[in-house]
């Protein structure tokens, strides 16, 4: 009998929506593809005021979060360290953030609106500019400030606050215990069907590069069954690489993806008009910063035109669509990280990198367009965008090479995107968890490869990808609640730590400041504080739960309720820490002087955290919310 570690409403119930519209598109491609696209376009034209204006309030949230008090809180206890090295972090971030788009785009989208600009004559000097400026806008701050915002409330209510990692915790502040009936189920559902839709239609692309790329370089026959046969290959890796979780397979592929990155890159730079290049970085970032509102406001009210619907509404909408997948996955590689450090390091590092990728890819193809190509490029994006990036390694030398190394690439992007979708549609299913049997997570890996292949055979991948837009517009929604309750929850969290300190009096707050605590000061304050604290909840519990006891020794006291098979465990005690620096100088030689705080910690394996000064009613209200978390977990 197979183990399970799931919630099964949410598992079988995303299972069966998925398995519905994929019969959908697979009975009925063309109807499919004509009714999903209506709606995509209806959604657009109608709500696109509300994706350029959420989007914007997106960015200026993170920003005010990460530039205000709440910068200074911890995604986990106040002491918490980070799961991962820099490096390693932003790698993975990168590589679930924008991964085969960047390979499918990089030639492809600049000279698109180079020769079909917005406002510019198409084939300018001035189109070029404008080309870069837009494309910048696409894959810049706003795309990362989408994922931050999920990333960031979902890392703050899972690590901070113990609540499990699903999409569903991130409205707890709004509506309470209602997150565990159907409303938190349908957003878990909602947020697996658009992960699984989003990375399916992203493998699509993918493999559409890599199979035009075989025929291109090796000449094999670029057709659907050998991506099909692609598909399985490339998930047969996966699969292996989700099994082994995040701190090996996703990890180790997503370092390999930046590696090969930066190589790639490095080599068209040197190769390439080095010069031109580095200048036009400088001025593209300075045109972005100079068109940075005017981009981020346009509707083109006053002069309705598909353009923006065709680009940067469905730009928004899909990044909104894939945040459940790059949120969630960010918000699980970042525990320990600062608010602060978390949003700078998601949005300007990879926005820094996708700048620097985007110049040397997209000003290259344009110089050498209007140069010794001699529209060659243009050509070749308007026949095939999957065979963009290879016409365009024609113009360097070394053309095998870097075709070759750019299949490779797209191959890991494509591992990569497969894994860690899967690891986090599994953690969806799973409430929270994991620690997940084996089989589920590659019940995920198989059902992503099986909708992309399927999709191929059937004609059906633009309608799926029509539905992922769609199903945007309500998890746009569900973004702004997310918003709020961040708000709302680390503003009280501030409020409660500002309550602590003001409610000693004068005398013992400088008395802390001034003379740190001993021992026998937090063993009193245990006494006076703790101990009391801890049998006002046990006393609360005995109604409704019987079997709660508080404990004392002389140093520490504790809470234990058990609720059936489950334990739950509070413990205060008295933790010591060297004093500053500049205390230390009054020491006697080979000694170190100590002060001592009063800790609290819980049972469930987290790291003490410091409540000394906390009142009676503050512990109280403490030891609620980790039991609240208990229970919810």
């Amino acid at each position: 009998m197979l183990t399970t570690k799931m919630n099964p409403r949410v598992f079988w119930g995303a299972s069966a929506i998925a398995g519905a519209l994929l019969l959908l598109a697979l009975i009925a491609p063309n109807t499919s593809d004509l009714i999903f696209g209506r709606a995509q376009a209806w959604v657009i034209d109608t709500f696109g005021w509300l994706y350029v204006a959420a989007v914007a309030g997106f960015l200026g949230a993170v920003v005010w979060l990460a530039g205000g008090p709440t910068g200074r809180l911890k995604l986990g206890p106040d002491d918490a360290e980070p799961d991962f090295p820099y490096l390693s972090w932003l790698a993975m971030l990168f590589a679930a953030g924008m991964g085969i788009g960047l390979m499918y785009f990089a030639v492809a989208e600049p000279v698109q609106h180079y020769i079909a600009p917005p406002e510019e004559v198409p084939g300018t000097v001035k189109a070029a500019r404008e080309a870069m400026v837009i494309t910048f806008t696409h894959w810049g701050v706003h795309a990362w400030a989408i994922y931050a915002v999920v990333g960031l409330s979902l890392a703050y209510f899972a690590h901070r606050k113990g609540l499990p990692l699903t999409m569903r915790s991130g409205l707890y502040p709004l509506l309470g215990r209602r997150i565990n009936g159907p409303i938190g189920d349908a957003v878990d559902i909602f947020a697996i069907c658009g992960t699984l839709f989003g990375i399916a239609t992203s493998l699509g692309l993918g493999v559409a590069q890599m199979a035009a790329g075989l025929d291109y370089v090796f000449g094999i026959p670029n057709t659907v069954l050998i991506q099909v046969g692609l598909i399985v290959a490339v998930m047969g890796v996966a699969t292996l690489s989700v099994l082994s979780g995040v701190d090996k397979g996703v990890r180790r592929l997503s370092e390999l993806n930046l590696i090969l990155a930066v190589c790639l890159m490095l080599f068209v730079l040197f190769a390439g008009p080095t010069l031109f290049l580095m200048r036009a970085l400088v001025q593209n970032f300075g045109l972005y910063l100079d068109h940075f509102f005017v981009r981020t406001f346009t509707l083109y009210a006053y002069e309705p035109r598909a353009w923006m619907a065709n680009w940067t509404l469905f730009y928004w909408a899909w990044w909104i669509a894939w945040s459940p997948f790059v949120g969630m996955f960010i918000a699980r590689i970042s525990r320990g990280r600062t608010v602060r450090e978390f949003v700078i390091g998601v949005l300007l590092v990879p926005t820094g990198f996708t700048f620097l990728w985007m110049t040397v890819f997209g000003n290259t193809a344009m110089a050498y367009d209007m140069g010794q190509a001699a529209g060659a490029i243009s050509q070749a994006v308007q026949a095939d965008l999957s065979t963009a990036m290879f016409h365009f390694f024609e113009q360097l030398p070394g053309t095998m090479f870097t075709s070759t190394l750019a299949i490779l690439l797209v191959a890991v992007f494509f591992v990569t995107s497969a894994d860690s979708g899967s690891l986090v549609i599994d953690t969806l299913a799973s409430g929270g968890a994991d620690d997940t049997p084996r089989w589920q997570r590659i019940y995920w890996c198989v059902m992503q490869g099986a909708a992309a292949a399927l999709l191929l055979l059937a004609g059906g991948l633009g309608a799926l990808q029509a539905a992922t837009l769609v199903a945007a517009l309500p998890f746009c929604i569900i973004m702004i609640l997310l918003v709020a309750g961040l708000f709302r929850q680390m503003n009280a969290d501030l409020t409660g730590a500002s309550i602590a300190t003001e409610a000693a009096p004068l005398s013992q707050q400088l008395k802390r400041i001034l003379t740190p605590a001993t021992r026998t000061d937090i063993v009193k304050e245990i006494d006076r504080h703790g101990l009391p604290a801890l049998e006002t909840v046990r006393t609360a519990l005995e109604a409704e739960e019987p079997d709660a006891e508080v404990g004392r020794d002389d140093a520490a006291a504790w809470l234990t309720v058990r609720h059936g098979e489950r334990v739950f465990i509070y413990r205060l005690g008295a933790r010591s820490r060297p004093r500053p620096v500049a205390s230390q100088r009054d020491a006697p030689v080979g000694r170190r002087l100590l002060e001592w705080r009063l800790t609290a910690q819980t049972g469930d394996g987290s790291r003490p955290y410091d409540v000394t000064g906390f009142t009676q009613n503050q512990i109280v209200a403490d030891v609620l919310e980790k039991l609240q978390a208990w229970r919810l977990g």
